[in-house]
């Protein structure tokens, strides 16, 4: 039998999904590492980890992130130029206050893709934006929402019979 059984050009093509981050209920890491799976792609069957078949990724409504606990005062993000004495440090707020909450998204999704040559490629189809509007509706296709059991019909029919017993 072959190997390339699946592997066409169809499995292979890229999808635009987007997420609308101010209205998920999710918090950052959550909603992260779902675009990380989604940029990776190992939501497809095809996944292979030296192949790069993810989707693009349209991330709106992020001056609306949601974040647990104090991270926004007391989670610091770094930089550094090498030269001796230049560690910069910021916090989450000031992150939001000086490049929006797009920029926080865009490093939580980094340092959860695997950090190898394909990362700069992933991350580049990801698209954030602080407000609602942004220039790819022409190209979104699906729009992911957070799987949701107790919506399902199963789950609605067992719920059902369970409360009339």
């Amino acid at each position: 039998m072959s190997q390339t059984v699946g592997q066409t050009k169809l499995a292979y093509s890229r999808v635009w999904r987007l997420i609308d981050v101010g209205s998920d209920s999710r918090s950052l890491g959550r909603i992260a590492s779902q675009i990380a799976i989604v940029l990776m792609g190992k939501h497809k069957p095809i996944w292979d980890p030296s192949t790069d078949c993810g989707d693009y990724v349209v991330a709106v409504g992020c001056h609306d992130l949601l974040v647990t606990g104090k991270k926004r005062e007391q989670k610091k993000y770094y930089r550094h130029t090498t030269r001796p004495g230049s560690l910069k440090e910021m916090t989450m707020d000031q992150m939001f206050a000086r490049w929006g909450g797009g920029e926080v998204l865009r490093r939580a999704v980094s340092g959860m893709l695997p950090k190898n040559k394909l990362r700069d490629k992933r991350l580049a189809r990801l698209k954030v934006f602080e407000g609602l509007a942004h220039p790819y509706k022409a190209n979104v296709i699906r729009s992911f929402e957070p799987p949701r059991i107790a919506e399902m019909p199963e789950v609605k029919a067992a719920f059902a019979e369970g409360k009339a017993q």
